[in-house]
């Protein structure tokens, strides 16, 4: 964590770490790593929710925990931009990180790779591998979706490659 700003680490020490390593493939024990990583969203959204700085909404999608969908959001210049997130958790979980998916924005960075699925590899990636299998969704989120959103949004907005809901409804008016 040397290198970190002391908000990123600060936040990171709040999120529980998972205990249990398992995955989608383990039976009972994935059901274990599954309330862990519940706990850990929980902790982490309420953490958000304290310090006004709430921007996601995710929730499984499938009974078996494999499928999550959701929303994030990024406010830039006052202005909201929302978005659909959805990710699979991959059958090599945890030693392996879920790939999160931002559809809509498919094609709009050189970041992304087809299917909108946003890149990590650089950066996250490495991370993920040294704390498995401590880190788990809501790491994912924190330290892959979070500085993704704060570094591209601004240069997809200043560009014109996303405009705003509204400007979007009123151009489609005029």
């Amino acid at each position: 964590m040397e290198g970190w700003d002391p908000n990123t680490k600060s936040t990171l020490t709040q999120i529980p770490l998972l205990t249990t390593k398992a995955g989608p493939r383990d039976g009972a024990a994935w059901t274990q790593r599954l309330k862990e990583e519940y706990r850990a969203l929980i902790a982490y959204t309420q953490m958000n929710k304290s310090k006004d700085n709430d921007w996601f909404r995710i929730s499984a999608a499938n009974p078996e925990g494999t499928r999550w969908t959701g929303k994030c959001w990024y406010v830039h210049n006052l202005l909201k931009y929302e978005f659909d997130l959805q990710f699979d958790i991959p059958v090599t979980y945890p030693a392996t990180a879920p790939e999160l998916e931002l559809p809509e924005l498919d094609g709009k960075t050189q970041k992304m790779y087809r299917g909108g699925k946003i890149c990590l590899t650089v950066h996250f990636k490495p991370l993920w591998a040294k704390n498995c299998p401590r880190f788990g969704i809501a790491h994912a989120l924190c330290l892959g979706l979070a500085p993704w959103l704060a570094a591209e949004i601004p240069i997809l907005v200043d560009s014109g490659m996303i405009k705003h809901k509204d400007d979007a409804t009123s151009s489609n008016e005029s």
